[in-house]
């Protein structure tokens, strides 16, 4: 298959239905990265099981899919730059595949981890790739819509990955029980996403590249041919001069010293702002949820099933929340949904931390009175919605479009890798934390990093809504 050749719109105006659907092409890379990270929430006594893993190596197992990630996120900006972002994309396509395929049939941990960290290096790059794109096609005055779509596609990926384990280990009997042709179900549970991979590949190849890229690489033809087919032969030519003018002003290609103010030497704070917003969106905890969940609700004594189901609901809660989040970000903006969702996630973990101080340990298990339990629970969905109906989309959205284009794929590099090394240190600490000071402790640091992101909110983020790419300062 070739991609498809853009043309003039046909009503000489701007193909709305065009641009969603290639936006809606490119959030399949947020599906996977979603399904990716919500799959190995059913696999955790499976792996334990397979490879006789200590709770150190457990929490490596689960998070060395993360230090991919980082790798994939700092350089995808590199090579978005030069391959191209639906490049980049086609290649993170076929690393989904591989490392799906590789995570369910591995024996050993060193596979296993060399499977998951091509996997992390694919969610890497399409986690920054994916909103580039959608930031770089779609008009100011619906960006930040479909750039959130972006995040529903993270849920969406989540949740079918939470209602494939519990399927796949309801019909096993248990995840480390055979299913099919005798493979273990938190086996399959990994081999499912290769039917997603396969068909986020397909796509890609029917998608056109990124007219900013096409420009920065001097190809103005095609440029001018995709911005025809994007918002009609009138705006295309009036938009290529735009961005042309852009670039113009710094005619050499991007590269990470860019980053760095001319007059002091020092990092530009557009830069912080985008490093400050990817690191609290993981300091809060929110992947302990979505790594660990089962882990965490077993902890407190809920049977395996259960535990499995209780991530599907808040898989439900996460799309509803997101679907909020489309409606709301391009009417009120970004800046206030981040600091809403600060304060709600904040009362959320101390209610938790609060459940969580009130039990004792049982045969090295913490139990909950019922009130307590019930508590425990509902604050924690409480603050998985409050995440993604603000940090959880928002922060994407944001690090797509807050940065000058001749920065934005060096900027974007940066606080990639920032957001999936915080991503990593969370993950693998985790289990360590819940063994040494147990779920209150753990929770109660979460607790203080969601309580500072409401003052860096206030006082460092600047608004984004209705803003064109081009009109971005750094």
């Amino acid at each position: 298959m070739s991609p498809v050749q853009p043309g003039a719109a046909s009503n000489g105006g701007e193909n709305t239905a065009f641009i969603v659907l290639i936006s809606c092409a490119a959030t399949l890379g947020g599906f996977l990265f979603g399904f990716d990270s919500g799959v190995i929430n059913g696999t955790v006594d499976g792996l334990r099981q397979a490879f006789n893993s200590s709770e150190a190596a457990l929490g490596f197992e689960v998070a060395s899919m993360l230090l991919g990630c980082a790798i994939g996120a700092f350089a995808a900006g590199w090579l978005g730059d030069r391959l191209g972002r639906r490049g980049v994309l086609i290649g993170a396509a076929v690393m989904f595949l591989v490392s799906a395929l590789g995570a369910g049939a591995a024996h050993a941990s060193w596979l296993f981890v060399c499977a998951r960290v091509l996997g992390g290096f694919a969610v890497g790059a399409a986690s920054v790739m994916s909103p580039a794109y959608i930031a770089e096609v779609a008009s100011a005055r619906y960006r930040g819509r479909l750039a959130t779509v972006q995040q529903m596609a993270i849920i969406c990926g989540l949740f079918a990955a939470f209602l494939s384990n519990y399927l796949l280990a309801r019909a096993a009997g248990a995840s480390t029980e055979p299913l099919w042709l005798g493979q273990q179900a938190w086996r399959w549970m990994f081999w499912m996403q290769a039917l997603p991979s396969l068909l986020f590949l397909l796509l890609l190849l029917v998608i056109p590249e990124s007219p900013r890229f096409l420009v920065m690489k001097g190809r103005q033809a095609q440029a001018r041919a995709v911005l025809g087919r994007l918002y009609g032969e009138r705006v295309a030519v009036n938009k290529q001069a735009e961005i042309e003018a852009s670039l113009a002003q710094d005619q050499h290609k991007p590269r990470f010293g860019d980053l760095l103010n001319r007059a002091t030497g020092k990092l530009r704070p557009i830069v912080w702002v985008g490093i400050g917003l990817a690191m609290f969106q993981q300091l809060v905890g929110i992947n302990v949820v979505f790594y660990y969940g089962a882990v965490l609700w077993q902890a407190v004594g809920f049977s395996e099933s259960d535990a499995l189901l209780i991530n599907v609901l808040s898989g439900a809660l996460s799309i509803g929340a997101c679907l909020l989040t489309v409606l709301l970000i391009d009417r009120i903006g970004r800046k206030p949904l981040l600091w809403v969702g600060s304060v709600g996630m904040s009362v959320a973990l101390v209610l938790m931390v609060v459940a969580f101080a009130s039990g004792s340990l049982v045969d090295g298990r913490l139990q909950l009175s019922d009130g307590m339990g019930r508590l425990a629970l509902v604050a924690a969905n409480v603050y998985v919605v409050f995440f993604n109906m603000s940090w959880g989309p928002v922060m994407w959205v944001m690090l797509g479009e807050m940065f000058p284009n001749q920065i934005r794929g060096p900027a974007l590099a940066v606080a990639g890798a920032a957001q999936w090394t915080s991503n990593f240190a969370i993950t693998v600490t985790f289990p360590m934390l819940l063994a040494g000071i147990g779920l209150a402790g753990a929770y109660g640091i979460y607790t203080v990093a969601a309580i500072l992101s409401i003052i860096f909110v206030v006082r460092y983020v600047r608004e984004t809504k209705g803003k064109e790419l081009e009109q971005m300062e750094g």
